[in-house]
C-alpha cells in the first residue's frame, strides 16, 4: 500500500498525530490551494472508507478543517513537540496546564504510539515514514539525537518535572 505510484502530491506530509477524535497533520504546500485541495481528498476518502466499513452514511467530519499558515520559525519549531506530544493526553489530559504526573509511563506510551510520526522522527524505521517527507522543512534538526534533546528541552521549558523524559535512552 505505501510502495504504490501515487503521482504528484499536492503537499509535503512533515509530521502527523492521529488522535480518537482529531488529528494534526504539518504539511508543506506544493501548489496553490494544495492544502485544500489534500484536505478535502483526504477528509472525503476517509469518509468513504469508515461509512462503508460501520454500513453508515453521511458526514462524518464537524465544519472545516482549521488551518494556520506558518512563517515564524519558532512557532513551526514549536509544531514539531506540539504535534508529537499531543498523544500524552490521551493518558495524562491536562499535562500541558500541570505537569505530566509519571514520566516513565509517558515515555513508555509516546514510544509505543503507532499514530504518529513522533517515532519515524525518533529514528524508527516504519513503512509509515513513506508518506513524510522532512526534506520539506527547516533543518531544525541535524539528527534524531536533537529532535529528541529538542523535545526533552521543550517539556523542561514548560516546567514539567522532573524536567526530562530522555528518549535517548533504550528503556
Amino acid at each position: 500500500m505505501f510502495d504504490l505510484d501515487k503521482g504528484e502530491s499536492l503537499v509535503d506530509i512533515i509530521s502527523y498525530c492521529l488522535m480518537p477524535n482529531h488529528f494534526h497533520i504539518l504539511v508543506k504546500e506544493k501548489m496553490e490551494n494544495g492544502i485544500s485541495l489534500f484536505m478535502q481528498k483526504l477528509t472525503t476518502a476517509y469518509t468513504m472508507y469508515f461509512n462503508k466499513k460501520y454500513n453508515r452514511s453521511g458526514a462524518l467530519f464537524q465544519g472545516k478543517f482549521k488551518a494556520r499558515h506558518t512563517t515564524n520559525d519558532n512557532y513551526l519549531k514549536y509544531l514539531f513537540a506540539y504535534i508529537g506530544l499531543n498523544p500524552v493526553k490521551l493518558i495524562d489530559k491536562d499535562w500541558k496546564e500541570t505537569k505530566i504526573k509519571d514520566l516513565s509511563k509517558a515515555k513508555k506510551f509516546l514510544l509505543n504510539y503507532q499514530f504518529s510520526s513522533f517515532l519515524d522522527h525518533c529514528g524508527e524505521n516504519r513503512k509509515e515514514s513513506l508518506i513524510l517527507n522532512s526534506d520539506s522543512a527547516p533543518k531544525y534538526f541535524q539528527s534524531k539525537k536533537e529532535f529528541k534533546d529538542f523535545i526533552n528541552d521543550w517539556i523542561d521549558y514548560n516546567k514539567v518535572e522532573p524536567c526530562q523524559i530522555d528518549f535517548n535512552s533504550d528503556k
